[in-house]
């Protein structure tokens, strides 16, 4: 679970680790290069190959201020296969969209959510020229 600099709660995880645990989320954004398995709450697809940036951002970022806005009043989660180099990234953006200067939101999210989150040099650059 990530706090946001404004104090929301996103939940970040792998799918690889198994299914989400109770209590379950209002609404879940999905990062992988193919479709994701079916779950039983408000879902979206951003279609993300590991280690890679998404194949499109500006899609990207309306899904993330759409979540952003979400975790206001829903339960939201963030997931990747492994719950950190994409999840990390996504989670990293929504910090920036909640007030976090891009240039610590790397910092911010690897402290207060995985030390291993934002995998490669090009998720890192892609956080810090977020806007």
């Amino acid at each position: 679970m990530l706090e946001l600099p404004s104090g929301r709660l996103v939940r970040g995880r792998g799918l690889r680790n198994g299914p989400a645990e109770a209590p379950f989320p209002t609404y879940g954004v999905y990062l992988l290069g193919s479709a994701p398995p079916a779950v039983e709450w408000e879902s979206r697809w951003l279609r993300w190959p590991d280690f890679r940036l998404p194949r499109d951002r500006a899609e990207a970022r309306e899904v993330f201020l759409d979540a952003l806005e979400r975790s206001g009043s829903e339960r939201v989660e963030f997931a990747c296969a492994g719950g950190r180099g994409r999840t990390g990234t996504a989670l990293a953006c929504l910090a920036v969209l909640d007030g976090a200067p891009a240039a610590e939101a790397v910092a911010y999210v690897r402290r207060n959510y995985s030390p291993h989150a934002v995998e490669t040099f090009w998720q890192k650059r892609y956080v810090t020229r977020f806007q």
